[in-house]
């Protein structure tokens, strides 16, 4: 089944002017929700708004927007100034440099979007698609929509285009205010951590090899439900004795005795060499 998409804009480069679809890159289909209900009937409960000062619910019809400019202060806003407001969008998206594709950290990504040609864009979106591929570069632009202007990146993807929406610098915290204390790295530590990584270390990443086990579990005890069948937790494992001592840890993780992994790699090699070729001399 085709993608759909989730809205339109315009990619402005030079004097291009390329018409583009957006598609979600995931499904919201796959999150489980649940509903409130009243325990009473089994109905669902509609959400209401209540005015504290009045002691009264207040329907939509008497509703208006304010925007907070000081504490408990509000400027309001009828629909027609609210119109107003929404007509200062464009909706475009407009390039406005591109830069090599590395100098863009991932700090900086938000959320994604895949980018499908509109009617009568279909060789400006593949021209667009093989020159930033080509020069190894991204388009930085600006995507105005909702109310808000984002900061988005357009880079290749396949034969097609990703829309990546980014954080603004100022919205990014910088790392000096995470707390860090001091720690040497101790030379042995350093050498168990490299085995473990090698240990589990692959080639590529493969997310087919991933899934969500949570909502598989959810899904299952809510059809058990849904049959009438009664649930209960599912038995825990035991919790590991935590190991306070790092290089401890580090052996454990690696599946190695004391002696043995203070042993260097030659010498474990020798070792097990030895062992093997003793097996062998006493099986002749």
């Amino acid at each position: 089944m085709s993608a759909r998409a989730i809205g339109s804009s315009t990619i402005s480069f030079g004097l291009v002017s390329l018409p583009v679809k957006l598609y979600s890159t995931s499904e919201s289909s796959r999150r489980i929700s649940f509903n409130w209900l009243h325990e009473e009937c089994g109905t669902r409960v509609k959400q209401q708004y209540y005015c504290p000062k009045d002691d009264v619910v207040v329907p939509r019809s008497d509703m208006i927007k304010g925007y907070e400019f000081t504490k408990g202060q509000y400027v309001l806003f009828d629909d027609e100034e609210m119109d107003l407001l929404k007509s200062a969008q464009s909706d475009s998206i407009d390039i406005s440099e591109f830069v090599p594709a590395q100098e863009v950290g991932r700090l900086y990504f938000d959320k994604a979007y895949y980018l499908g040609p509109d009617k009568g864009g279909a060789r400006a979106y593949r021209l667009l698609s093989a020159a930033l591929q080509a020069t190894e570069r991204v388009a930085i632009a600006k995507y105005a929509a909702r109310g808000r202007e984002s900061l988005v990146m357009i880079r290749p993807h396949g034969e097609g285009l990703l829309m990546e929406q980014l954080h603004y610098e100022e919205e990014l915290r910088s790392f000096e205010e995470v707390p860090l204390e001091e720690g040497d790295v101790a030379e042995a530590e350093l050498e168990l951590a490299r085995q473990l990584i090698a240990q589990a270390a692959s080639d590529e990443f493969d997310p087919s090899r991933y899934h969500d086990e949570v909502r598989e579990r959810t899904l299952a005890m809510i059809q058990q439900k849904v049959e009438g069948e009664e649930i209960t937790a599912a038995p825990t494992e035991e919790s590991k004795s935590q190991i306070i001592d790092l290089m401890a840890a580090l052996k454990a993780s690696l599946g190695e005795d004391g002696d043995e992994a203070d042993k260097k790699p030659a010498e474990r090699a020798g070792s097990t060499s030895t062992k093997s070729s003793g097996k062998k001399s006493a099986s002749g």
